[in-house]
């Protein structure tokens, strides 16, 4: 299917959510994660009105960098190596994997400009997940104080594959909750009024729940091999 074709399902599931929740849809933002497919299909979610693009590796962000340029708002969603900040750190504006003190310094080190970043929490628990406890995370915000080129803007998290919508909510409700606490502390440098959460079989709960940018990939743009 076309993009714009999509695009209008997931634009009347966000709305539907949002009514459920007594939301406003200007409240969301929809990333489409294009780390499957080429700058092409890339260039026609752009056209079809979409403005965040996602990649979750520098080589993928890179690539399609060489196309698009700095017409999308990038979003860089995946596990970043510090030793790859530097390739990706100039062309986005939003990082949704910060999850340790290493890559923060990389971050604040290599940045000209303050950098939007998520801290991305494994709420589930899964070994499989990266991402710090739910305990630890207010402990590794303060200790950010002194980065001048980081700001904390939200939590993300990536919930468990499960058809189980009682567990997904759990999770979502979960870094709500965290999100908020972290919001009270009245950190300037992390103000935390985003959640990042829902990605193509879960966004609507995520919605419902709480999230302000979803993650969709292939409900949105497809799983077309990209030619990178």
């Amino acid at each position: 299917m076309r993009v714009e074709d999509n695009l209008k399902q997931i634009k009347s599931a966000i709305q539907e959510a949002c009514i459920k929740a007594n939301r406003k849809t200007e409240e969301i933002t929809l990333i489409a994660v294009t780390k499957y497919v080429t700058a092409e299909r890339a260039q026609e979610a752009l056209e079809a009105g979409i403005v965040h693009l996602g990649e979750n590796r520098d080589e993928g962000l890179l690539a399609k960098w060489d196309v698009l340029k700095d017409k999308p708002t990038w979003h860089f969603i995946g596990t970043l190596q510090t030793r790859k900040v530097k390739n990706i750190i100039d062309k986005v504006d939003y990082i949704h994997s910060l999850d340790r003190h290493s890559l923060a310094k990389e971050i604040n080190k290599r940045a000209d400009r303050k950098i939007n970043c998520f801290v991305q929490v494994n709420v589930s628990g899964e070994e499989s997940k990266q991402g710090i406890n739910p305990e630890e995370v207010a402990d590794f915000i303060s200790c950010l104080a002194d980065y001048k080129n980081i700001n904390i803007i939200g939590l993300m998290t990536m919930a468990p594959l499960s058809a189980d919508e009682e567990l997904l909510r759990s999770c979502f409700r979960k870094l709500k909750n965290l999100q908020s606490k972290v919001k009270d502390l009245g950190f300037d440098f992390a103000p935390c009024t985003e959640l990042s959460m829902g990605m193509s079989n879960d966004f609507s709960l995520a919605i419902e729940e709480g999230a302000t940018m979803v993650r969709i990939g292939t409900a949105l743009v497809g799983q077309k091999s990209q030619e990178d």
